[in-house]
């Protein structure tokens, strides 16, 4: 092994300073990372104008990071890796509910609601009736199942971000299964709504001739004792973006049809039946 580094053996001279007692799996990931990186220089042959600006670009991604706001995530999602990460953590078996990412406006301590109330809370937008079951892989109800739903507004922003406007868990709620596995409640007709895009991540998609819209979508975190619990969203059929959601999150499986009811306030249903896996 050569002691200094050059074009060719630029790698495999920078990984062969890892020291003797480092952990071996942080050895395999920054092994392939420095592998990757420096393939990927090698291909792209950047000028150093160009790497000072993707250094600028990182250094901007983190300055705007804060408590509220999480600009490394966005970027993630917008390359499509954190779908990638979700998929290969949560490989499941063929029948069972696909997940897709968590997203950043999820909130602990969400009031546990009774079987049918409505997680409406300042009275806008369109009233839609969820409903469906919680069935294990043969099909029989999961009782004591427990789905953890939120979605924005109709403006299309959530409760944590519009704090001084919306009533505090506005559109969110949890709700536990019976014996028969059924869970129904009511919330609104979900609008699609674009991702933060006034930083580093929204120019870099405009740059991109990209979109920063997430197609409508409803929230659940749904969980029982002795099942995997599953993170995913139902998707409205027929949104604009359903096909080019910003953050890839959308899969067949999870579109579903809104119908137009007319039962009193309510406007809309939408079944969804969720299948969880044994762990």
């Amino acid at each position: 092994m050569a002691k200094y580094l050059n074009e060719h053996n630029s790698a495999e001279t920078v990984n062969a300073r890892m020291g003797n007692n480092t952990n071996p799996r942080l050895r395999q990931v920054m092994g392939s990372l420095v592998a990757h990186l420096h393939a990927f220089i090698k291909d792209v042959e950047p000028t150093e104008q160009e790497w000072g600006v993707a250094i600028e670009f990182l250094t901007r991604t983190g300055q705007i990071c804060s408590q509220s706001r999480q600009e490394f995530i966005l970027l993630s999602d917008v390359l499509g890796v954190s779908m990638l990460v979700d998929a290969i953590n949560h490989r499941r078996p063929s029948g069972a509910t696909e997940s897709t990412v968590y997203g950043p406006f999820h909130v602990d301590g969400a009031p546990e609601r009774q079987m049918g109330d409505s997680i409406n809370l300042d009275g806008l937008g369109e009233l839609c009736l969820y409903e469906g079951r919680v069935l294990d892989l043969d099909g029989k109800p999961i009782a004591d199942a427990y789905i953890d739903v939120w979605s924005d507004n109709e403006e299309g922003f959530y409760d944590v971000q519009q704090p001084d406007i919306q009533p505090p868990f506005n559109n969110r709620g949890i709700f536990r299964t019976g014996a028969d596995g059924r869970y129904f409640f009511r919330g609104i007709k979900p609008v699609s709504y674009p991702i933060p895009d006034d930083g580093p991540v929204g120019q870099m998609l405009e740059k991109l001739g990209r979109h920063p819209y997430r197609p409508a979508h409803m929230h659940f975190l749904c969980g029982a004792p002795g099942y995997d619990r599953v993170c995913t969203h139902i998707f409205v059929t027929g949104d604009r973006y359903i096909e080019s959601d910003a953050v890839f999150g959308v899969k067949d499986s999870l579109i579903v049809d809104f119908v137009p009811v007319q039962d009193g306030d309510v406007k809309w249903k939408a079944e969804f039946d969720f299948v969880l896996d044994k762990v």
